[in-house]
């Protein structure tokens, strides 16, 4: 099972690769989760194309791929976003992300757990550009007693700049700045490396 917020990229075709490689099936989900947005603004301009993400999933072998809105995930809340308790993430989501993005684990954690209990998948595959997010969902799927978490290398664009669908929302003289995130620490780690 490979979840997602949709606005594919090769970053989560190759966790879906992976996922058909290791088991007979592989299913994937597509849901912009309004529960890890702690701005709307942001969520409302999040990237969303599901015909060209299921397309794109057909082609690279999924076998099943599903969307639905938050009422048909948590039926009593009615779509009422203060009407769905939020699980608690766990103490991974503490500090970091989480001190800048109050409520975001929280959110990620419910939606994640439904999604679980929906697909009861055997592995769950999740990239580790969101390292924080992969310990968080570790541990809401030790609370359930599965699935198995597969941590995948982070794609990485041909600059380094990692494979994010919010990529899409910069601009080209962006993208170029964030690139150097990625070569400055490596830079740092070499030069550690070497000392």
């Amino acid at each position: 099972f490979v979840p997602t917020m949709g606005a594919l990229h090769a970053g989560h075709l190759s966790l879906v690769q992976r996922a058909r490689a290791e088991n007979d099936l592989a299913c994937v989900s597509v849901f912009v989760n309004p529960l890890q947005f702690n701005d709307p603004a942001d969520y409302e301009r999040y990237p969303r194309d599901f015909r060209a993400d299921a397309e794109l999933l057909a082609a690279h072998g999924c076998d099943m791929v599903f969307t639905g809105e938050l009422a048909q995930f948590f039926p009593g809340s009615r779509g009422d976003l203060s009407r769905i308790p939020r699980r608690d993430p766990g103490p991974a989501s503490v500090s970091l992300e989480g001190d800048f993005r109050p409520g975001h684990f929280a959110g990620v954690a419910t939606i994640v757990a439904r999604l679980f209990e929906l697909v009861a998948p055997e592995r769950a595959y999740f990239g580790l550009k969101d390292y924080q997010q992969c310990l968080v969902v570790s541990h809401v799927a030790g609370e359930l007693g599965g699935p198995a978490i597969v941590p995948c290398e982070t794609a990485r664009e041909p600059s380094g700049l990692a494979r994010s669908s919010r990529n899409e929302l910069l601009t080209p003289e962006q993208r170029s700045e964030a690139a150097v995130i990625y070569r400055a620490l490596s830079a740092a780690r070499d030069a550690w490396r070497r000392d």
